[in-house]
Parts: C-alpha cells; sequence; structure tokens
C-alpha cells in the first residue's frame, strides 16, 4: 500500500487470523458460484450475459466486507462483484434465482442478471454505464446528511476503464467539492474489455488521478487478500472519521474475458505470468498455510462445506419455478404490492 496522498493518512489496522479466515471464505465462495454459473451458461440455461470476478475476488471482498449496514452504509456494485455483493448481505440463493431467471427471485426473472440490487439495505441496482454508481451513491450519501444521519460511508466498485468516462469524473469530483465519506475501489484489471491500460492513460499509476480531485489515494496489490482488508479499513475508517472522498486502486488481472462469451487471447502471457497475474485465492489459501492460520484437515473441511454450499444453493434455485407469461399480470412489482395492500 502507498501511503496516502494525505500525510495524515490514519496507520493500517491489523486484520485478525479469523477475520482472514471469513474473508477467504467469502471469495471462495464467489469463485465456486460464479464458476457454477459459467458452467450452466455454457450448457444454456442462463439467459443474457456472465461476467465473472474471476481474479477480483480478493478486492471486491475487502471493500464490501467491511462496510456496516447497521451504520447505513451502501455499496454500489459492478459487473465483477460477486464477493462483494454477497460480503454485503445479497443472499448467495437470490443470485442464483436471478441468473436463472426465476420467478422466486428478487428480479422475478423480469431483468438482466446482473442488474440487480438491495435498495432497501443500501445496495442499489447495478448501472450498465461506466462510472454511473458513483453518483447513486453520491445522491444516497447526501440524502443522509440531509436527514441528519451520521456515521454512515458509501463503498462504490470502480474498473480501469471507468476512471476515463465523464460519469467518473463528474461523480468524484462532486464527492470531494461536498467531501462526501466515499471510497472508491478502482479494479485495475489491464484491460478496459480488450484495450491494455497504455492506452488508457499515461500517468505511471491510476492512484495519481486521486491527487488531482483532491481525494486520498492508495494503491495495492489486488491480488493480496491481507493487503486488500488492511488497505480498505483504513480507507473507510478515514471517510468514516470526515476526511472527504478516498480512492483506492488495486492492482490484479482479470482471470477471464470481459464476459464468458470472450476468451480474452488479447490478454499478453507477460501479463498473465507477472505479480498481479496471481490468483488471489490461491495466494490467500497459501497464506493460512504458510502462517498457520487453519491446519490442512481444518482448510479442507472448510472448503468442503463451501463447496457443499454452493451445489444446494444452485441446485435449489434450479429446481424452482420459472415464470409464466400466462399467469403474469405483467403490473410493475412496486404497484403490485400497492394493490396487495389496500386490502
Amino acid at each position: 500500500m502507498s501511503a496516502g496522498i494525505f500525510p495524515s493518512a490514519a496507520a493500517s489496522v491489523r486484520v485478525s487470523v479469523d477475520e482472514f479466515v471469513l474473508a477467504y471464505r467469502g471469495i471462495l465462495v464467489a469463485r465456486i458460484f460464479e464458476e457454477k454459473i459459467a458452467s450452466l451458461y455454457r450448457a444454456g440455461k442462463v439467459i443474457g450475459g456472465v461476467y465473472l470476478g474471476r481474479g477480483q475476488e480478493a478486492f471486491s471482498y475487502a471493500l464490501a466486507g467491511q462496510l456496516d449496514r447497521r451504520l447505513g452504509d451502501t455499496f454500489g456494485a459492478c459487473i465483477r462483484d460477486q464477493a462483494g455483493r454477497t460480503a454485503f448481505g445479497e443472499p448467495l440463493l437470490d443470485a442464483a434465482r436471478t441468473y436463472l431467471g426465476k420467478i422466486t427471485g428478487p428480479m422475478r426473472g423480469r431483468d438482466g442478471n446482473i442488474h440487480r440490487g438491495l435498495p432497501r439495505q443500501g445496495m442499489p441496482a447495478m448501472i450498465s454505464h461506466l462510472g454511473s454508481m458513483i453518483s447513486v451513491i453520491n445522491g444516497t450519501l447526501i440524502a443522509k446528511r440531509y436527514r441528519g444521519e451520521s456515521a454512515y460511508v458509501g463503498g462504490v466498485s470502480t474498473g480501469d476503464g471507468q476512471t476515463s468516462t465523464g460519469a467518473f469524473h463528474e461523480g468524484l469530483n462532486q464527492a470531494a467539492v461536498e467531501k462526501l465519506p466515499l471510497v472508491v475501489a478502482v479494479s485495475n484489471n489491464q484491460y478496459a474489455y480488450s484495450t491494455p491500460i497504455a492506452k488508457q492513460y499515461a500517468c505511471e499509476d491510476l492512484v495519481d488521478r486521486a491527487a488531482g480531485y483532491g481525494v486520498a489515494g492508495y494503491s495495492v496489490d489486488g491480488t493480496d487478500l491481507m493487503a486488500c482488508l488492511e488497505v480498505f479499513r483504513t480507507a473507510i475508517a478515514r471517510a468514516r472519521a470526515g476526511e472527504g472522498p478516498q480512492m483506492v486502486v488495486g492492482k490484479l488481472l482479470r482471470l477471464s474475458g470481459h464476459g464468458e462469451h470472450d476468451d480474452a487471447s488479447y490478454i499478453s502471457a507477460e501479463a498473465r505470468s507477472g505479480r498481479y497475474g496471481r490468483d488471489c485465492v490461491a495466494v490467500a489459501r497459501e497464506r493460512i498455510l504458510e502462517d498457520g492460520f487453519l491446519t490442512v484437515k481444518e482448510l479442507e473441511a472448510l472448503e468442503s462445506e463451501v463447496q457443499g454450499f454452493v451445489e444446494q444453493t444452485v441446485a435449489q434455485a434450479q429446481s424452482e419455478e420459472d415464470p409464466s407469461s400466462l399467469r403474469e399480470d405483467w403490473s410493475a412489482l412496486s404497484t403490485r404490492r400497492l394493490i396487495v395492500n389496500q386490502f
């Protein structure tokens, strides 16, 4: 982690063994679940695109898993944030139901599988347009300010390509001017779809952009779960303490195509073999064993439990009812609730 833009940056708070093991479980759930969804996609069971967070789970979890819904925190997810979504409170069963288009899911089979959220629980539905979620989270933070609330933080996930959009600039500039308690996670996975970072920006490190907005900036190895947990813990604490927006740039590599329809043949061999081409799940597992956080037997038991949990969850979703045009009344879900509540 680099020092923050401001020298007053708080020292990183160490992460306990229990917290690290819990985080490993969280990123493993996301990895195994998305591998299952990818398999179902290839079998023609998922309608729409599938965009995996393979290689980005540690960075995603480290932000969302350390936000606190009890304090009114909010989280704006991006397309590769299954680890973060689950950590923030999205039931894995709801995610499975949405991918499979089940009527039992929160979207009732009506919308694309990535445009899902829990607005009442502080996680607005994702907007596809790059960078747009910053302004959405800004809005929730300003609304909380007007209501006289305090101690809340908003987290939002973006990518390296999003930092070049107008929406990103306007959103982060607004957050800086309003000194909002915002933490922006920038996953620098080295490619904006197939465009390498050398053709995206000329600065040495994306974190250099933080200074231009007057916000604190941090650069972290996004493949290192412990480092990610520490840097986000610092950033969240600073934002909560009233020190304004924090921007964390995670250096990593997307270990898959842009979507499951993309073979990622444009990713260079150099990038794949480099430090940031490491698999964050494998790196975390190695840390657990090397540092003695768990024994081999304990770790295998945890992994077996996660595998069973994911398989049971997906199997339940597969067994549930599909939407039927013959039984659907096509009214808006909010209107339907209002009608029901009148009787």
